[in-house]
């Protein structure tokens, strides 16, 4: 979660006014300052390969583009967007929602409104394909792979590692043929690593650990009742995506190595997803490159299993705007007599204050505290 003070998220339980600004650049310079949106909002999805999108309704026919450099042409011009509070005593603040690449505006010409799309700069890397066989041959470890890749499209990145102990282990050599997808193959990497890679509302390429709802801490409390922020939650509980056993190969011709594999199985008699029980036997596949080891294969089908047998309980939440919340943060839900964490699969922030607010989350897991 972005960091916010304790005044911010006590207040957003209360009578405030809301703040929003989205503002327009091209080339790193500012544009046009304060876009007179009607409506608009900023999701965020960890299950999209561009973490953040915006969409957002301008008014004024005016501002629909003609010419490459206008503020919402669609020529690498870019929106940056916020939302914050301001407080009784007239001070405010503000959480950055995200950098957006402008996609695609559109409208009538006479009347308007101009409605304009964008996502975040993982889509820079998603168009920027290969040109030629690229390799990871030559990086000592995987966030330098990760680093040359990324600033081969964007030498100006910012790129942290927020990863326990900033750990870069050793890089397995990887081919990737002309026209592959470069976003995919430094996700790829990422993965070797046991990690995750995404665009944050900083525009930072930040590389962290994979999520633990179990374990992890908390970033924020939502409670229903008096001083609670929940309005609503429902609840879903599908098998889909759960399975009891992993199997992990890898496979590199780039090095010369001999096919190695790995498999990890719910072995737990007191599990409900336990292998070969009452949920059955349901086995996942998974393979890549940079597995070099039956080690690493172990190591990768392990997780992979932690997380197919999670516990699969859909919740999906109506609460007053927090719009610090990251797209992998965990949050203690207090509802119908329970308490919960989950994992924030996805939510859409508002840039209005009449529009709903809505998180999607993934978990379940009793929390005793």
């Amino acid at each position: 979660m972005y960091p916010v003070t304790s005044t911010f998220l006590a207040t957003l339980a209360t009578s405030h006014t809301m703040l929003a600004r989205v503002d327009a650049y091209y080339a790193g310079a500012l544009v046009r300052s304060n876009l007179p949106f009607t409506t608009g909002s900023v999701s965020v999805d960890r299950a999209s390969k561009t973490r953040r999108t915006i969409s957002l309704t301008v008014g004024d026919p005016k501002l629909l583009p003609w010419a490459a450099t206008d503020p919402l042409a669609a020529y690498g011009q870019q929106l940056v967007a916020s939302r914050g509070i301001r407080y009784s005593n007239g001070s405010e603040e503000w959480v950055p929602l995200g950098t957006f690449r402008i996609n695609e505006p559109s409208g009538d010409v006479h009347f308007g409104p101009v409605t304009v799309t964008g996502a975040s700069m993982e889509c820079a890397l998603i168009d920027d394909q290969f040109q030629m066989p690229t390799s990871t041959r030559g990086y000592g470890g995987c966030v330098d792979a990760i680093e040359a890749l990324i600033r081969q499209t964007l030498p100006d990145a910012i790129i942290v590692n927020l990863t326990a102990g900033a750990r870069n282990p050793a890089c397995a050599v990887a081919n990737w043929d002309a026209g592959g997808d470069r976003w995919d193959a430094v996700t790829q990497i990422a993965l070797a690593m046991q990690a995750e890679i995404y665009v944050d509302a900083q525009n930072r390429f930040v590389i962290t650990d994979l999520p633990d709802v179990v374990n992890g801490a908390v970033a924020w409390n939502i409670a229903e009742g008096e001083g609670g922020t929940l309005i609503s939650s429902a609840r879903r509980m599908p098998r889909t995506g759960v399975y009891n056993a992993v199997v992990a190969s890898g496979q590199n011709a780039a090095s010369g190595s001999v096919p190695v594999s790995a498999s990890a199985t719910d072995s737990n008699p007191a599990s409900p997803t336990r292998y070969g029980g009452p949920f059955g036997k349901v086995t996942k596949s998974i393979s890549s490159a940079l597995w070099t080891t039956t080690g690493a294969c172990q190591a990768a089908a392990d997780y992979a299993l932690y997380d197919a047998i999670a516990p699969n309980i859909q919740t999906s939440i109506d609460s007053l705007p927090n719009p610090a919340l990251e797209g992998n943060d965990i949050v203690r839900i207090t509802h119908a007599g329970r308490k919960e964490r989950y994992l924030v699969q996805s939510l859409t922030v508002p840039l209005t204050a009449t529009d709903d607010f809505s998180i999607t989350l993934r978990g379940g897991k009793e929390d005793a505290s």
